[in-house]
């Protein structure tokens, strides 16, 4: 493996793309009118580059859980690519080139929310949540909800209730996500000896609290029409995939299938993508519509 593909993995790149993406959703919601070029382009870098330090730090803290775990065991750190120390002094790089780019060139209330992120994730919930509690995806999936709002921020440095929505949606959105693939790969986690919840309560129980958290989405996801954020044409189509995520939650609440728990996570993310371009939709539809 070459050196710059060890550190490429470090960053976890899809994780980002994805965090990214939300980010880019907060962006665009914030205001009607598109915003200016470069805050893009440097509040993106800048919640990159935090988020990818987020990830490293993730990687040296993990690294003996990742070496019992088929899934993590190929990881650059368990396989001796890279050390200890230069995956933490890259951590540290990166974590502090992303804050800064967010503090001098778009603002200090992003800066200071992605560092809370970053420190939310990458301590509170790698190092400690993760370790201590079968409720660890519930408490520290909030730091994993912000990305809209740190998106939003970079635009709109007040914060008023609509980033906040779609940081619920997200915080609803993530149990019924990570619980699935929990299920899907038990035996992982059960090597892992962490306290995730199949292993602590059982697949029975877990099931069950997918459903449950599924029907918080639900509510959540209609919360932006009941502000008035978005309009009518949102609310049927969300409602509309609402159902389709509830119908995978079902078949994985019948089902014994770790595929099917596999098939319900990879629907999660395909959700939770066609959610956000359902908003955007929705929302440049009627801005335009004023104009």
């Amino acid at each position: 493996m070459s050196q710059i593909s060890t550190y490429l993995d470090l960053c976890k790149i899809k994780v980002v793309a994805l965090m990214i993406l939300c980010a880019w959703v907060g962006m665009l919601l914030a205001h009607d009118q598109l915003p200016a070029i470069s805050i893009v382009i440097f509040g993106s870098l800048g919640i990159a580059l935090a988020s990818a330090s987020g990830a490293a730090l993730n990687h040296v803290i993990d690294r003996h859980i990742d070496a019992r775990m088929q899934r993590t065991q190929q990881r650059p750190l368990p396989q001796h690519h890279i050390s200890v120390k230069n995956a933490l002094l890259f951590a540290v790089i990166l974590g502090s080139i992303g804050l800064s780019i967010l503090w001098f060139y778009v603002n200090s209330t992003a800066a200071a929310w992605t560092l809370a992120t970053l420190l939310g994730y990458g301590l509170i919930y790698t190092a400690l949540l993760k370790r201590i509690t079968s409720q660890n995806i519930v408490i520290g999936g909030l730091s994993g909800a912000l990305p809209p709002l740190l998106g939003w921020v970079c635009v709109e440095p007040h914060l008023t209730a609509e980033p906040w929505l779609l940081v619920l949606i997200i915080f609803a959105w993530t149990p019924p996500h990570f619980w699935a693939l929990a299920i899907a790969k038990i035996k992982d986690y059960e090597k892992s000896q962490l306290p995730m919840l199949p292993v602590t309560h059982g697949v029975a129980y877990t099931k069950l609290n997918i459903i449950l958290y599924t029907w918080l989405l639900v509510a959540a996801t209609g919360l932006p029409f009941a502000i008035g954020m978005l309009g009518v044409p949102y609310l049927i189509a969300s409602q509309l995939l609402n159902l389709r995520f509830i119908y995978w939650t079902y078949q994985l609440y019948r089902s014994q299938s770790p595929h099917i728990a596999y098939q319900t996570f990879i629907f999660s993310i395909k959700y939770l993508f066609a959610l956000f371009v359902l908003m955007l939709i929705d929302h440049f539809s009627y801005a335009i519509s004023l104009a």
